[in-house]
């Protein structure tokens, strides 16, 4: 499990504080098909929100626990029926690269002024 100093915990709490839950967990409780989502909003995001429906007190913690220790993230803030959590992204593998971005086609004008106007702004860009 990943440790924070307090003054990490303080930056993160102050950065979750507008984010809206991206998870809710309710009656049927952490299901396989939930931990993946939240597994899949820390990829995506590395800072989440949960809302808790309908779950005692004292199951928070427990359900808590059992997140931060099977998917490897931090409880940064529980409060309520709110968890706020945190892992950091994982590093990019060195042979591993993103597509490069594609060059939006050139559509052609649809008339001679269109077509004038558009070289006249290349002109003046070079």
């Amino acid at each position: 499990m990943i440790e924070i100093s307090p003054v990490e915990r303080r930056a993160l709490r102050a950065a979750a504080h507008h984010l809206k839950p991206v998870v809710s967990i309710s009656q049927k409780g952490l299901t396989a098909t939930v931990l993946a989502e939240i597994d899949r909003s820390l990829k995506a995001h590395e800072l989440i929100k949960l809302r808790l429906y309908g779950i005692e007190r004292e199951d928070r913690e427990a359900l808590s626990s059992e997140i931060c220790t099977t998917l490897g993230c931090v409880d940064v803030q529980h409060i309520g029926n709110l968890l706020v959590l945190w892992r950091p992204a994982p590093e990019p593998v060195a042979g591993q690269e993103s597509a490069p971005a594609r060059r939006r086609s050139t559509a052609k004008p649809a008339n001679k002024k269109q077509a004038a106007a558009r070289n006249e702004a290349r002109n003046r860009k070079a």
